[in-house]
């Protein structure tokens, strides 16, 4: 069992809430930042996330997760499911072809890119990410995802900034913020 197997949803909320710090005007002014460095640096709160992130989503062949912060959380999903990790990247990091899919988010425009082999059709893929925001980078990532011919599971994210209505970008998925702000 995950160590969020023995805490209950409140407990599993403080833990992350207790470990993420706001960085004001970053990196914009006006923007707050989340910065997760301190829960990624407690073992006991990084292994519930992970647990619970991998949680309840059935079977799923793929993760796939958002350059960058996303890479850190992904990878550790997919291999407790033991499942494959793909990484979504910005324009121009990926060395093979590649999907491209422009998208906005709260602070400008930004390119993300997916190699075209690294689904297939029969692929159930779940989306990781740190912070759902305007719902622009999970929204280019699904639709890199369906590009590919495969089929999106579920979104995962930590943190879902509810203010910023990114869900409505993606009601026609099933998606699991740990916490909400």
């Amino acid at each position: 069992m995950t160590e969020h197997a023995y805490q209950t949803c409140e407990e599993l909320t403080q833990l992350i809430t207790a470990r993420i710090r706001d960085v004001s005007d970053y990196p914009r002014p006006g923007v707050v930042f989340k910065d997760i460095t301190p829960l990624l640096a407690d073992g006991k709160a990084f292994g519930a996330v992970i647990g619970a992130l991998a949680e309840g989503h059935g079977p799923v062949d793929k993760v796939a997760g958002i350059e960058a912060r996303g890479f850190i959380l992904a990878a550790p999903v997919a291999c407790s499911l033991g499942a494959g990790f793909v990484p979504i990247r910005k324009k121009g990091k990926l060395p093979a072809a590649t999907y491209a899919e422009d998208y906005q988010l709260e602070y400008g425009t930004a390119t993300l890119e997916v190699h075209t082999d690294a689904f297939t059709p029969s692929d159930r893929v779940l989306i990781i990410d740190d912070v759902l925001a305007t719902g622009g980078t999970a929204r280019a990532t699904v639709d890199l995802v369906h590009r590919s011919g495969a089929q999106v599971a579920a979104i995962a994210v930590l943190l879902e900034l509810s203010f910023l209505h990114g869900r409505t970008r993606l009601d026609d998925l099933p998606l699991r913020a740990l916490v909400t702000a």
